[in-house]
């Protein structure tokens, strides 16, 4: 049987590719018989060669029947069939340019969209390495998460039963350098259970080893691929060598995949092994941990397993963290990874999801005109024999060659939009790695059909249900004419409204959030502010003497530079930067209750000098001197004391002023209490759209290797930066100062998220917009010049031009209201999944949906309009006559 089968499958390939031989062949034999015939004819009965031809063709009973069953019993008579029809269709289309351009670019523009979106939806958000792996965080409230600390890992380590492999990393910039003059980069340090957990093994060399983790082993890291080809030249070069990462000298032990960019979300291009000191206290918090599932086990038995072991530690270590309501909690990584963008995306897949639909029903009107006006062509086909099979084959070949047409365009032009979603879209993890493969050719290729299907739905419909007989006698104007197809134009314009609402609802909820976040003061004018983030190697700054012995030498030279007005020092940078400058404290006169969470805020470590550099006042109080100290070390004679903001004093002392009073910070209790000794105006540290309170520690001790030079300057902020990197350059030419912008900048690229996602959803809500428009004022052009007669007729009656014209705008604004209502109520659904990202607005607001309905119609009008003021301009002399 199945030898069979295949035999019969080669011969009718065989028939196929030798398709014109065998006619040859055939005609060849058919002849042969009718010559043998006719000249039998002539010997046999004196017939003249014609007569004796004649009759041998009649006994022979039809030349063209043989054929026929000929080609029918080779099998691939459909594909002669479908050839035709392609050739056929191709002919057709190119016969009507405008409308075969029009339908193509239109289709290929939506298609092209859609495959670019899904390349990147199958990147970022169904990426299988994302399976099975989780995040663990610190939690204490449904919203409240944080990271872990060395404890907190160690625990997890030890304990777990829920992962086959677990790791922590910690990012951090670093100053590196590969021979040549120091630059900062990006780092991850990785414990080497990182990769495992990944599933991610080097390209070259080996892994991250748990021997590396020994705080006496020699130092080892990993590199990207791209790192070790720009330093090495290649990636096998790379293994053995020296690199210096905050002037240490580190081993190269191996080279990540070429098409590994991020771990976990966190990019870097190098990946040192972490090695954790053994922890004083439950804090500091800084460590990202992950773990990979075991085939048995599930999230939540994940979930009992870590709250176990935060139970077990917490008694050990209640001295500096109280918080017992805080628990170890694992969450899917793929979400902890995404955040808020694997949201948005899935919106944006929406909005180009509609933008298609629009783009369809618009060609599928253009396609009912042509189908309307080809009526007697299709009558014509029908009384000459045609069956209703083969017309309603050609119809539907038509149509999805026009829609294979859009989706070649869209392949191309899905390239392209591909590599500008990647060049300025958001920033999302492996978004960079995006391409249009061959799953992306097979989604656009099943999006071709559909759009086919379609498209030459109501065609097709028409052919099955209709009569052909009155085309033939009154063509378009009894069937382009009839009420039926009017209602289905009616309603395609009617589909496209109401998907474009929807849309421009999305696009104008996050245009007028991100315009609210822009008006928010970020607590200081940009515009006169340097910023210069640098990193002191740890080889020649480790301890606080040298650290503090290197700004006390570069401050004064810089403050020394022409166009410099004041020069401070930070560890965080706002709008958006913290830094690891978050911190828990507790009010002496009014703790929390024993056991539960203390309350934290941005803590940044500052110089003096910070608030003048940035033009934050003084309110009340005042700011650190030279004595102060940072410091809650019960032995020392000097309390420690913090400058508050003005938010922080009035959130926890709304009924009197915080200068004077005292808290423990970091959960210290046993510590001396810190003392605000002032308060200056608000500073956003957690984005334009959090909150404005921060506490400010003295940077007299407990210095941070990587600190932010803060330049005031008396005119551009560029005009003094080279002065200043000399300044710098005198007192270490060896540390790098590659990092360095206007305040101005930081600030626009605080808010880069919202405004990449509102610039997309704009653009694509506006291609709704005008597709909706030339939808109407397609429908309703055809409409126009369908009744040119019944229009000239009325004004001969005496019908004047405004009533014309309100008749045409009339149906069309009927048709638009319709769709708006139908558009409004599914926005209404639709915006509530925009709630977590908008700022200081409803996903609902009734002011941007009524100014984005208001703009649907005002486009709707005029695209009424148009069509109507032509109308009104008939000649009725000339228009009856015509007919």
């Amino acid at each position: 049987m199945p030898h069979s089968w295949w035999s019969r499958l080669s011969r009718r390939f065989a028939a196929l590719r030798k398709g014109e031989r065998l006619d040859h062949e055939l005609d060849s034999e058919i002849r042969f018989h009718l010559d043998m015939e006719a000249e039998e004819l002539a010997r046999t009965k004196g017939l003249d060669p014609v007569e004796a031809r004649r009759q041998a063709l009649v006994a022979f009973g039809g030349v063209d029947r043989y054929k026929e069953a000929h080609r029918d019993a080779r099998g691939v008579r459909w594909a002669s069939d479908l050839g035709q029809d392609l050739r056929y269709a191709a002919r057709s289309l190119r016969r009507s340019p405008g409308f075969s351009l029009s339908a193509i670019l239109i289709l290929g523009l939506g298609i092209g969209a859609c495959a670019a979106v899904f390349s990147a939806v199958n990147t970022v958000l169904l990426d299988p390495n994302y399976d099975n792996l989780v995040r663990v965080y610190q939690q204490n409230s449904p919203t409240n998460l944080w990271t872990l600390s060395t404890v907190d890992y160690r625990a997890i380590e030890a304990q777990q039963r829920s992962f086959s492999a677990v790791g922590a990393l910690q990012s951090r910039s670093v100053a590196i350098s590969t021979g040549g003059e120091p630059t900062r980069a990006q780092s991850g340090w990785i414990t080497a259970g990182f990769l495992r957990a990944l599933d991610i093994k080097p390209v070259r060399g080996r892994a991250i080893e748990p021997a590396d983790e020994d705080l006496k082993a020699a130092p080892v890291t990993l590199i990207g691929y791209r790192f070790a080809i720009r330093n090495f030249g290649d990636d096998q070069a790379a293994i053995g060598r020296t690199i210096t990462i905050d002037g240490v000298a580190v081993t190269v032990v191996g080279v990540l995949p070429p098409d590994v960019n991020d771990l976990a979300g966190r990019r870097a291009e190098i990946w040192p092994a972490l090695r954790l000191r053994p922890p004083e206290r439950r804090g500091p918090f800084g460590l990202l941990v992950i773990g990979r599932l075991t085939p048995n086990a599930t999230l939540e038995s994940a979930r009992q397993d870590l709250a176990g072991i935060s139970e077990r530690i917490f008694p050990d270590w209640a001295s500096s963290f109280q918080d017992q309501s805080a628990k170890l909690t694992p969450y899917p990584l793929r979400t902890a990874v995404l955040g808020n963008s694997g949201q948005m995306l899935s919106i944006f897949s929406a909005a180009v999801g509609l933008v298609l639909l629009i783009a369809i029903a618009n060609v599928a009107s253009l396609m009912l005109v042509r189908v309307t006006g080809r009526g007697q062509e299709i009558a014509l086909r029908t009384v000459l024999g045609a069956t209703r099979s083969r017309l309603l084959r050609l119809l539907v070949t038509e149509s999805v060659t026009l829609a294979a047409a859009g989706a070649l365009l869209g392949i191309v032009l899905g390239m392209f939009a591909l590599q500008a979603l990647v060049a300025f879209g958001p920033a999302l993890p492996r978004l960079s790695e995006a391409r249009l493969d061959g799953r992306a050719v097979a989604f656009a290729a099943g999006l071709a059909l559909f759009a086919g299907f379609v498209i030459g739905a109501y065609p097709t419909l028409s052919l099955l249900r209709g009569n052909p007989a009155p085309g033939l006698r009154e063509g378009e104007r009894t069937i382009g004419g009839s009420r039926r197809s009017q209602a289905i134009r009616g309603a395609f314009v009617v589909a496209e409204i109401a998907l474009s609402l929807p849309l421009l609802a999305i696009a104008g909820l996050l245009l007028n959030s991100f315009l609210r976040l822009t008006r928010v003061d970020p607590g200081f004018d940009p515009r006169p502010i340097l910023t210069m983030r640098i990193q002191l190697p740890a080889s020649r700054y480790g301890e606080d003497s040298t650290i503090a012995s290197y700004w006390g030498h570069a401050i004064p030279l810089v403050r020394q530079v022409a166009g410099v007005v004041d020069a401070g020092l930070g560890s965080s940078i706002p709008p958006d930067d913290q830094g690891w400058s978050n911190n828990n404290f507790d009010l002496v006169d009014r703790p929390v209750p024993s056991g539960t969470a203390q309350p934290t805020s941005a803590w940044p470590l500052v110089t003096s000098e910070y608030f003048g550099a940035l033009g934050v006042p003084l309110l009340e109080g005042r700011l650190f001197t030279p004595g102060d100290s940072s410091s809650g070390d019960s032995t020392s004679s000097v309390p420690p004391v913090v400058v508050v903001s003005r938010t922080w004093a009035r959130r926890y002392f709304p009924d009197g002023t915080a200068v004077g009073r005292r808290l423990f910070s970091g959960g210290c209790v046993t510590c001396q209490p810190t003392i605000v000794v002032g308060i200056v105006g608000d500073i956003k540290y957690e984005g334009l759209g959090g909150r404005a309170d921060a506490v400010y520690s003295p940077a007299t001790e407990g210095w941070s290797q990587d600190m932010t030079l803060f330049v005031r300057t008396a005119s551009s902020p560029a005009e003094v930066l080279e002065r200043v990197r000399s300044a710098l350059r005198s007192v270490d030419p060896d540390v790098p100062l590659d990092d360095a912008a206007p305040m101005e900048d930081r600030v626009y690229r605080s808010v880069a998220q919202p405004r990449n996602w509102m610039v997309l959803l704009s653009g694509f809500a506006t291609t709704a917009l005008l597709l909706a428009g030339v939808g109407i004022f397609g429908m309703l052009s055809y409409t126009v010049r369908a009744r040119r007669r019944e229009i000239g007729v009325r004004m001969a009656l005496g019908a004047r031009q405004p009533t014309v014209v309100g008749m045409i705008v009339r149906r069309g604004m009927l048709l638009a209201l319709l769709g708006t209502l139908l558009g409004l109520a599914a926005a209404l659904a639709g915006t509530r999944a925009l709630h977590s990202a908008l700022f200081d607005l409803s996903s609902t607001d009734p002011l941007t949906l009524a100014a984005v309905t208001l703009l649907l119609l005002g486009v709707a009008f005029i695209a009424c309009w148009l069509p109507a003021r032509r109308a009104a301009a008939i000649d009725p002399v000339e228009a009856i006559r015509l007919e």
